[in-house]
């Protein structure tokens, strides 16, 4: 809990960095002098209207000179409002430097000349000049001439037009002496020790803001050596290809001819077990192509071999494949492939896995209704892509779960994972092959009334640049377990 000069100074500090504008506290050097400046000039007057006070009770008939001391020290207060109202600040600083050079020269001319008791206030000049203005030479050069051309005027006006006889005892003098240098000795010592106090918490500052950097210095190092094994991970799972699907491959393979066997044999018992055996390992099977396809994408070793493909054929025999599954479950699809589809030189075997995924999402979720397919030319000319567009009337995907519908082990919810068999790879690998083909997925869904899938593919091949550029998110990230409909 705060102390009372605690919250006393933080008041303060709130206080003072009130009137900096905006554009002075954005540079730290000029907000350390605006605040010592601020300071100066909020504080300041009532160490400096001792001085006229003094001499209004020392002084046997004060006149006007004490009254233009009185109101030149108390002008001060008005220019922390000034710089909050229009800034300019090292004018503020000359101007408020000339006016303390005047109320000490003005009260030295009526009271003493160079034997003045308010002399001492002389020694703050180049201490708040230096406050002020900072290491800036120019601007001290300008201090330093304002200060010498002040001083001749003063002497050429005390020699040639001296001041009218002052009739304050000795003992006034004396004790407004005293009283001065006190004043005086308090407004310096108050400014050091603002400014050993703004030091103090600028070493502070630079201290924590090394720290800072030495944890930013460490997070990177973190991050390149975490991306150094994400790169040796991808590369060993990339590399992992023909270890992993040739035992696979022959307990399929051994499966099928155990089940060839089977049905030759009324053997009932085995066929089944068999049979799960064999839709297990093909599952399996499919998971480990998906998971090292996305490794390939993410270390940069998946090759594509582009080929003239005609689209309307090509999405065609794609859609009939798919239309028997739909008909089977009682799901209407309908295909509309616009005459103007052309050519495209595709990789017709990642094209087809791109969208063999969304095409079986949507026959999956869909129990009653339609699955429609429409491809056409990209409007204007000229058409450089592909739009298809697969929407169905399935159970749709909660809007929550759009924005990451195509991270990677995503699911829409458990439920849906074990009633259908997700696995939250299948549109991330989508998207990826897209993206290194220079395309782009978007979805839009309603939850309960189906979803709408675009697919945006180039007719022709594009440099790894230029596809990173075309797509919107070409960084992919296949490390993010979240849960989305895939």
């Amino acid at each position: 809990m705060a102390t009372a000069p605690q919250q006393a100074t933080s008041l303060l500090d709130r206080a003072i960095d009130w009137f900096i504008p905006p554009k002075l506290a954005a540079q730290r050097e000029t907000r350390q002098q605006s605040r010592m400046f601020l300071i100066s000039h909020l504080c300041g007057p009532f160490l400096g209207n001792v001085v006229p006070g003094a001499l209004f009770f020392l002084d046997p008939s004060p006149g006007y000179q004490v009254a233009v001391l009185g109101v030149s020290i108390t002008a001060f207060w008005a220019f922390p409002f000034l710089l909050r109202a229009f800034g300019h600040y090292n004018l503020l600083a000359f101007i408020s430097v000339q006016n303390l050079i005047f109320c000490i020269l003005w009260s030295c001319y009526f009271y003493g000349g160079v034997s003045s008791p308010t002399l001492p206030w002389v020694l703050s000049i180049p201490l708040l000049t230096f406050f002020y203005l900072g290491s800036n030479p120019r601007l001290r050069l300008w201090a330093l001439a304002q200060f010498t051309i002040n001083f001749l005027a003063f002497a050429a006006i005390y020699r040639f037009l001296p001041p009218p006889h002052e009739d304050t005892p000795l003992e006034a003098l004396q004790g407004l002496g005293i009283v001065s240098t006190l004043a005086a000795s308090g407004y310096v010592s108050m400014m050091a020790l603002y400014y050993a106090r703004i030091l103090a918490s600028g070493a502070e500052l630079e201290e924590e803001m090394r720290g800072h950097l030495a944890t930013a210095t460490e997070l990177r190092r973190a991050t390149a050596e975490a991306e150094r094994a994400g790169l040796a991970k991808a590369e060993f799972v990339a590399n992992m290809s023909h270890e992993l699907r040739t035992p696979l491959n022959a307990v399929i393979g051994y499966s099928q001819m155990l089940l060839e066997e089977a049905a030759d044999e009324p053997d009932d018992g085995s066929a089944e077990d068999l049979n799960k055996i064999h839709h297990a390992g093909q599952h399996l099977l499919s998971l480990v192509n998906e998971v090292l396809d996305l490794a390939k994408i993410e270390a940069g070793k998946m090759e594509l071999t582009h080929e003239e493909v005609a689209v309307g054929d090509f999405l065609g025999n794609l859609c009939s494949v798919h239309a028997a599954k739909a008909r089977a479950k009682g799901v209407k699809m309908k295909i509309n492939l616009a005459a103007n589809l052309g050519t495209a030189k595709w990789d017709g075997q990642r094209v087809s896995q791109a969208l063999d995924q969304i095409l079986s999402n949507a026959v999956k979720f869909t129990s009653e209704g339609s699955v429609s397919v429409t491809a056409s030319r990209e409007p204007g000319r000229p058409s450089h892509r592909i739009l298809i567009q697969i929407q169905d009337t399935g159970i749709g995907i909660a809007p929550e779960m759009l924005p990451r519908l195509f991270e990677t082990f995503t699911v829409a919810h458990d439920a849906t994972a074990s009633k259908y068999g997700d696995t939250g790879l299948g549109l991330s690998l989508s998207m990826a092959l897209c993206r290194l083909m220079g395309g782009n997925i978007e979805a839009t869904s309603t939850l309960g009334s189906g979803s709408c899938f675009i697919v945006s593919l180039p007719v022709a091949p594009m440099s790894a640049r230029r596809a990173r550029k075309a797509s919107p998110k070409a960084d992919m990230d296949f490390d993010v377990p979240l849960s989305s409909a895939a």
